[in-house]
């Protein structure tokens, strides 16, 4: 299998710190790969280390098969485009000229703004300001950045942060666009897993700057148990129960927990009513890919 990025025991420390971890991954040519971890997990550290911006302490990583102590590294990171910022529009120009004053600071050719306008669904804006766009459209604007050298790779930190669901819709349509008509191998790290799930063909779960696991998402779907989900008004009287039956089950907060051991549900309800538990509603589903991640990791949801 072909890799655009590969990374071998990649570590990076300040001081005492090690945000990442003798960390391994491995993004195949053509995915949608998406980096689940916590906050501070090192998903971002790895992002700025990948496109330049810093700079590993040790361990290597190499991006198309070049290495990143060949000397050519510089070119090749001119198929890479990313928005791992938040992008520095010009507020009172248009979309259009945005993009031609980035293409005057790369040194390129402003031939294919209007398509990637087209892609980025932002053509029809005409001659409206930037400063008058949505969030969702500004963030559509800086992936068009990033788009402007025509990039093989396309590298995204939290993509959709802080978008309402029409804006989260737009920039999922327009990602799966770029990758399937385009063909453009795609990096995302995002806290909005079930937004992730619906985009990813690859994961990989990081905790403390370590890889712990790498999977596609064919492998996750067969993996991923079968549960009980239920919302009760007490959760602490209803594993008192489950303690009791010996399930095996995951506590979500004070009223939704899961439970992934087959079970009658006729005595459970009539056990957790005489421990005045009352299920509000019970549903059955695949275990979803936060459920999944704190299940390797453990611990409150914090993702």
């Amino acid at each position: 299998m072909d890799h655009i990025l590969q990374t071998e025991n990649l570590s990076k420390s300040y001081g005492k710190f090690k945000a990442l971890n003798n960390l391994t991954i491995n993004v195949p040519k053509g995915a949608i790969y998406g980096m689940v971890g916590r906050n501070g997990a090192g998903k971002t550290t790895l992002i700025r280390i990948i496109t330049g911006l810093n700079y590993p302490t040790s361990g290597s990583y190499s991006v198309f098969g070049v290495k990143d102590n060949d000397k050519n590294l510089l070119e090749v990171r001119r198929k890479i485009g990313a928005v791992v910022e938040t992008p520095s529009l010009h507020p009172e120009m248009t979309a259009k000229d945005n993009l031609i004053q980035q293409t005057k600071a790369l040194g390129i050719s402003d031939e294919k703004l209007d398509d990637i306008l087209k892609l980025v669904g932002l053509a029809n804006t005409g001659k409206k300001k930037a400063k008058n766009f949505s969030l969702g459209m500004r963030q559509r604007l800086g992936i068009a950045f990033s788009l402007v050298g025509d990039p093989e790779f396309l590298v995204l930190d939290e993509p959709i942060n802080g978008l309402d669901p029409q804006g989260i819709m737009e920039v999922r349509e327009m990602i799966l666009k770029l990758n399937r008509e385009k063909g453009i191998t795609i990096l995302i790290s995002s806290h909005i897993l079930d937004e992730l799930s619906r985009l990813a063909t690859h994961y990989g779960f990081i905790e403390q700057g370590h890889v712990i696991k790498e999977m596609s998402a064919e492998e996750l779907e067969k993996v991923s148990r079968r549960s009980v989900h239920l919302n009760v008004n007490d959760t602490k009287l209803l594993a008192e129960v489950l303690d009791g039956m010996g399930a095996e089950y995951r506590v979500y907060s004070p009223n939704e927990a899961d439970i992934f051991t087959p079970i009658q549900v006729t005595p459970l309800v009539l056990a957790l009513n005489e421990k005045n538990c009352f299920v509000n509603s019970m549903s059955e589903h695949h275990e979803s890919l936060e459920n999944y991640f704190m299940g390797l990791v453990g611990g409150a949801r914090n993702v």
